[in-house]
């Protein structure tokens, strides 16, 4: 079964998926994220993905929501990501990439035999997620390629503006929210924003807080 062909709908999902729980990881829908598995629960839970419907719910911790630090409390909203690219290393590590299928919301947790968790999932509130470019002609793309261009400079950075030029409003938006440096709060609420034109607002919002920080440490959603 192909990405594009296969994931048209949230009933094309499957409902109980593995999830990763993972800091500052943010993946969205048809982004990608090249991930380094090492830890034998999370090789399991990459064998468990590839026999199955190679879905894997990547979810940030919540850190302020209890739970143990082998269990942390989970955010309620993730991505769900299927693995897209494969390898397998000499030393036992899996090298993977997932692409974003759509957002999930979490409904319960799944007690079981396996080492890493799973979770009974709902993609009902994220339909507009399975519609690829869907919003684009609302984004403010001036408005995001400013706040870049600021962050950039005071930063020293350096990036291919050819490439962000020709990217698509979609693309642009959600390729820099998820590599962008920012912390858990500033990552969850790009994730959690309703449309691709609020996401775009948040990382413009989220940019210009640090901006104004302009002392490196990590900006701070009000």
């Amino acid at each position: 079964m192909s990405l594009h062909a296969g994931y048209k709908a949230p009933a094309d999902c499957p409902g109980v998926i593995p999830v990763f729980p993972l800091p500052g990881a943010l993946l969205l829908p048809r982004g990608q994220m090249p991930l380094n598995i090492f830890e034998p629960r999370y090789l399991a839970m990459v064998d468990e993905a590839l026999r199955t419907d190679r879905i894997i719910g990547m979810i940030q911790p919540d850190a302020e929501g209890g739970g143990s630090p082998m269990a942390p409390r989970l955010y309620r909203i993730g991505c769900a990501g299927r693995i897209s690219q494969f390898a397998e290393t000499g030393d036992g590590r899996y090298l993977i990439s997932l692409t974003g299928v759509a957002r999930f919301r979490v409904e319960s947790e799944i007690a079981g035999p396996t080492p890493f968790r799973r979770c009974q999932v709902s993609y009902d509130d994220f339909a507009s997620d399975f519609e690829a470019r869907a919003g684009e002609e609302q984004v403010d793309r001036e408005g995001v390629l400013k706040a870049l261009r600021d962050f950039v400079e005071v930063n020293d950075l350096k990036v291919d503006w050819s490439g962000i030029e020709e990217a698509p409003n979609e693309a642009l938006v959600n390729a820099l929210c998820m590599m962008s440096p920012f912390g858990v709060r500033e990552k969850q609420a790009m994730l959690e924003a309703p449309d691709l034109k609020t996401r775009a607002e948040v990382l413009v919002a989220v940019t210009e807080m640090e901006l104004v920080r302009g002392d490196g440490s990590e900006p701070t959603l009000q």
